[in-house]
């Protein structure tokens, strides 16, 4: 029990069985994790055994789940493949989770990352019963020092019944004094600005609280967080970050951007690991990030010197980023800041330090509507995430992905995009292997020439400047020229034929 120097929770250590026994049918379950960091790896798999169980003996037993992202197999995994959830949110990127939300198999909320604690705290998605939340340690005086992800575990903390901590000897010691958790939100009328204008300022205590009649077990774990390996960058992602790089250059060239940028955002996955590992050959110093997750690439940039401060709510770093990282965490403690995710997501603060937000994309269309989420309009791939949060705030909002999928059976550029997450109003420059696409300031029609010029494939180009020739002579109105009768006819073809090009 050396993570746990306060007696009274000591005495409260039980096995993961035990602590998941202490969950019931049709309980709302708020769990810790933000990607593949920070979640609870003992008890959700203990409360997927017990799940299981029920159903063997023919009882009903599901719960409802609530993280701050997505998380691994060891929480949505096994609770999806015991067909343990009802109700879902905010966010996943689970294989087994997926197929049950578009099997119709599981209810699934799709939620701005920023909403979640706000709708917690109004009331409006009900009481929540239990929180199991992973720790790193708790102090003497009961203070809880968080793991590798925040999330929303002050917000689960506050509102829970009952809590359940699981405390990982894994995670590093070395955590304590990284985090920044503010408790000085609340709700309107009686809400006070944000007293945060850099992302290196710490605003609140390195530590949760939590009472300790609240906490009704403790269970000690050693494992490991799990994020998925991101592949070394190709030459699609090279020319995307390439792209954007040269972009930023002639902004600051221009008066637009300072040297030293602002502070920097990046989505999840492989092209913005790409695009941060582009930002680390390039000329620019002094960076900052004001963000959801660091990745590999971040990580690279503070190693470097590149970066000078970090401030997220989360880790999503690959295996050897995440050893080496465990070796070194001690170097990092005052240039990493990890916040609660309505901080690290919150709108007004977005806008405040000026973000430059880069987040992945699904597809867009040629007028900059952007879908992010959803596959042929209907099937969920993962979630909107904080992309929105930084998109509709952000003093750069980027979109990027290669021009094509499925080996160029699918254009990421279309005449319309089969659902809408951001609209032409919060995107403002498109990129793809292709090249970018400033929109500022242009019109509809103008936004539409500059994508098929500057984003499209060229397998793909000649057939949307087609449509919109012919769309702006044939449509109901041409400020925002559509066929709709073949609007969405593309993605109609690649349902029936497996390729979006005719044949």
């Amino acid at each position: 029990m050396a993570r746990i120097d306060h007696p009274g929770l000591a005495r409260k250590v039980v096995p993961a069985d035990a602590a998941a026994a202490l969950i019931e049918p049709g309980d709302t379950v708020g769990m810790s994790g933000f990607t593949g960091a920070g979640y609870p790896k003992a008890v959700p798999e203990a409360l997927a055994r017990r799940i299981s169980g029920a159903h063997a003996a023919g009882e009903p037993f599901r719960v409802n789940v609530w993280t701050g992202a997505s998380t691994a197999p060891e929480l949505d995994g096994v609770l999806a493949a015991a067909d343990g959830v009802d109700l879902r949110l905010p966010y996943q990127s689970d294989p087994v989770t997926r197929a049950k939300i578009n099997a119709g198999e599981m209810d699934y909320l799709d939620v701005h990352l920023s909403h979640v604690a706000q709708l917690a705290w109004e009331g409006f998605l009900g009481p929540l019963d239990v929180a199991v939340v992973e720790v790193s340690g708790i102090t003497a005086d009961g203070d809880l020092v968080p793991s590798s992800s925040v999330g929303n575990n002050k917000t689960w903390l506050d509102r829970a019944d009952r809590v359940v901590l699981e405390v990982n000897s894994w995670q590093s010691p070395d955590l304590e004094g990284m985090h920044d958790i503010y408790y000085g939100t609340a709700l309107p009328p009686d809400r006070l600005p944000i007293p945060l204008t850099r992302p290196a300022d710490r605003i609140g205590t390195p530590y949760l609280r939590c009472a300790p009649e609240k906490i009704v077990a403790v269970v000690e774990t050693a494992a490991p967080d799990r994020n998925s390996p991101l592949a070394v960058p190709d030459e699609t992602s090279r020319r995307i970050a390439g792209h954007l790089v040269e972009f930023l250059e002639h902004e600051v060239e221009r008066g637009r951007l300072p040297a030293t940028l602002l502070p920097l955002q990046s989505g999840v996955g492989n092209v913005a690991n790409a695009v941060l590992a582009g930002l680390g050959t390039s000329r620019f110093e002094g960076l900052s990030a004001y963000t959801e997750v660091i990745q590999d690439g971040m990580l690279d940039l503070l190693r470097s010197g590149t970066m000078s401060v970090a401030s997220a709510t989360a880790f999503a770093l690959g295996p050897e980023a995440q050893e080496e990282f465990l070796r070194t965490a001690r170097e990092y403690r005052d240039r990493i800041v990890l916040r609660p995710q309505e901080m690290s997501n919150h709108p007004e603060l977005i806008r405040r330090l000026g973000v430059l937000a880069m987040n992945g994309m699904i597809e867009a269309d040629i007028y900059g509507n952007v879908n992010s989420t959803h596959l042929m309009g209907s099937r969920i791939q993962n979630g909107i995430g904080g992309s929105g949060d930084f998109a509709r705030n952000a003093y750069l909002s980027f979109f990027l992905s290669p021009s094509t999928a499925k080996g160029g059976a699918i254009s990421s550029i279309l005449p319309m995009v089969s659902h809408v997450d951001h609209t032409e109003h919060d995107v403002q420059v498109l990129v793809t292997e292709q090249g970018l696409a400033d929109l500022r300031g242009l019109s509809p029609r103008r936004r539409a020439r500059a994508v098929i010029a500057s984003c499209a494939h060229p397998d793909y180009r000649p057939l949307l400047e087609d449509y919109l020739e012919r769309a702006d002579r044939g449509a109901y109105g041409r400020h925002t020229p559509h066929l709709l009768t073949e609007a969405l006819s593309w993605h109609i073809r690649f349902l029936e034929t497996g390729s979006m090009l005719p044949r």
